[in-house]
């Protein structure tokens, strides 16, 4: 049973909309926000198809959670994302309060942490889960664009 609710089981959903999103030649980022082991959000990037900038995965997630939930706080809620968080999107997780941010792949060039974000005192935070899969979706993408 505790492998069903595992952070592997609920980053192959957001690995799922990661792969949505690349078949519509979208950056493949995919997230699900989940609470009480329920997955009660999910998203992938939208900027192509939405000409958004700020359509990111994390960003469709937030405000399908807080839509969910009826409330602007994501307390007791975890946010997978099979690529680490831009500024843009950490600072929506700070505002947001969400309890738990799990991180399939780091991004060296336009995370957070490169540019010296911080989340919310309260996030806790785990990298690495299924690091391979998520890092792997991203390089074939921009291997075919260039």
């Amino acid at each position: 049973m505790n492998e069903l609710f595992s952070d592997e089981y609920f980053m192959r959903k957001a690995l799922d909309e990661a792969h949505a999103a690349f078949e519509r030649d979208e950056i493949p980022v995919g997230a699900i926000v989940v609470s009480n082991n329920k997955i009660i959000a999910k998203g992938h990037n939208l900027t192509e198809t939405l000409t958004d900038v700020t359509a990111h995965a994390e960003m469709q997630s937030i405000t399908a959670a807080a839509n969910y939930l009826g409330g602007k706080y994501l307390i007791d809620c975890t946010l997978y994302v099979t690529l680490e968080p831009c500024v843009m999107c950490a600072g929506a997780l700070y505002w947001s309060q969400i309890s738990k941010i799990v991180v399939g792949a780091r991004d060296e060039k336009r995370g957070f942490l490169q540019a010296g974000v911080k989340l919310h005192p309260k996030t806790e935070i785990t990298w690495g889960i299924m690091e391979n899969e998520c890092s792997e979706l991203i390089k074939v993408f921009f291997r075919q664009k260039r």
